[in-house]
């Protein structure tokens, strides 16, 4: 398959490097002067969990072809569009205008209803997913991150082509990827987006992500603020999976406990976290977006959010 992964992020950069070494062919676009400032390279250290649940380490200097320009009759199979949630609405403006025949992969965060979200693209031409990876550059070349073997892909029945749909599916399995099919992904989105934010506000108040994964206990507050944020999946017309819900009415202490022991136990999940905070690739300025956008949506649901509101100072200037 013919595969442009839209910018060099750091979705885009493992991912494609899995790709292309399961014998696609891939390319990057990136903006303009942006491959003489990138280099030619990229020096990868990865954690690869296809094979290992601890994630098997990947050390490459990896020679990757970007492009500058892309006419709208380019032969690209599939476009492949991650990128930070604030830059999202600019990213979609510029996939729109050279989207050609490609079937657009989006693997981002969502709160917004998906036909809001995608207004710009040709939804024929959308497949929704996500990945399950992270990370951050240092430096303007060498990436740290890792990915589970699991990505999240919408399930066919609702995709809007089916052909598309197998074809992506296809792709990530020979790739060495299981791919888990959700019945519906705005749920799905819905769910991870509570669960992003009520970790960063948390975080946020703590310091960092570090500081509140110290200690069972400072795990706990962000549990309760999920459980909180949950009203608003019903209130966007949507319920939250049966999973989702017993998980967060589990004792907040237990759960606390839970999600300490995911992050500090050694875990591939907790290496890829450590290393996104390391790099400080991803600002706290995005990190706040994530309480910020859910407590803005509250106040115009008239849904009540005292915790989150009790500490909108920590993410409302960041």
């Amino acid at each position: 398959m013919k595969i442009l992964m839209f910018g060099r992020g750091v979705m885009a950069t493992q991912y494609g490097w899995a790709l292309e070494k399961a014998g696609n062919e891939v390319d990057f676009y990136v903006r303009p002067g942006r491959a003489a400032q990138y280099g030619p390279y990229v020096d990868l250290d990865i954690l690869d969990g296809r094979k290992n649940r601890k994630g098997d380490q990947v050390l490459e200097r990896w020679f990757i072809n970007m492009r500058e320009e892309i006419s709208p009759d380019h032969d690209y199979d599939l476009i492949f569009l991650s990128v930070n949630h604030e830059q999202f609405e600019e990213a979609s403006k510029i996939v729109s205008e050279r989207a050609g025949n490609a079937t657009i992969l989006i693997f981002n965060n969502v709160w917004d209803d998906l036909d809001t979200v995608a207004a710009r693209l040709p939804k024929e031409q959308i497949l929704w997913g996500f990945p399950g990876g992270g990370g951050g550059f240092r430096g303007k070349n060498k990436l740290e991150a890792g990915f589970m073997k699991s990505i999240y892909l919408e399930s066919a029945a609702a995709a809007s082509s089916v052909v598309r749909h197998k074809n992506a599916v296809d792709l990530f399995q020979q790739a060495g990827f299981s791919v888990s099919l959700q019945k519906d992904m705005y749920v799905w989105y819905l769910q991870h987006f509570i669960m992003n934010a009520g970790m960063a506000a948390q975080a946020l108040k703590m310091g960092s992500y570090q500081k509140m994964y110290q200690s069972p206990k400072h795990v706990k507050p962000a549990v309760l603020l999920m459980r909180e944020m949950l009203p608003l999946i019903r209130a966007k017309g949507r319920r939250a999976s049966l999973g989702t819900m017993v998980m967060l009415h589990l004792p907040a202490g237990l759960m606390g406990y839970g999600v300490y022991k995911v992050i500090t136990g050694g875990t591939l999940a907790g290496a890829i976290m450590e290393r996104m905070e390391d790099t400080a690739y991803i600002s706290q300025e995005s990190f706040a977006l994530f309480p910020r956008d859910i407590l803005a949506d509250a106040r115009r649901l008239g849904i009540e959010l005292p915790r989150l509101t009790a500490l909108e100072p920590y993410f409302r200037m960041v």
